[in-house]
């Protein structure tokens, strides 16, 4: 599991690559990945087309990445999923809270 960051070079949108397994082992990561950003962006792109697998911890990371961007004004986009990662977003709703692509 590998988690990037990368910043638009005009610092507004942050895009975060997950790859791997997305569970609990990833939480300091995928939280370092927001929190350690010389920018404070107002978009937020989390990539997950090279995720292999996500739980209901990873669900939780993405909802505190929502809480950090702004809860209801945050921008949040998760781009790239695969149909089993799409399949556990719908199951949870997430697609009322995140913009999913």
């Amino acid at each position: 599991m590998a988690i990037t960051s990368q910043p638009s070079s005009d610092g507004q949108e942050l895009t975060i690559v997950i790859q791997g397994r997305f569970d609990f082992g990833a939480h300091q990561e995928f939280r370092n990945a927001y929190e350690r950003v010389d920018s404070t962006p107002h978009r937020y792109v989390v990539d997950l087309k090279d995720t292999t697998y996500l739980d209901s911890s990873a669900l939780g990371m993405l909802l505190l990445l929502r809480d950090h961007a702004g809860d209801d004004s945050a921008q949040v986009s998760l781009i790239n999923c695969n149909t089993d990662v799409r399949k556990i977003l719908a199951i949870s709703n997430f697609e009322q809270l995140f913009k999913i692509a």
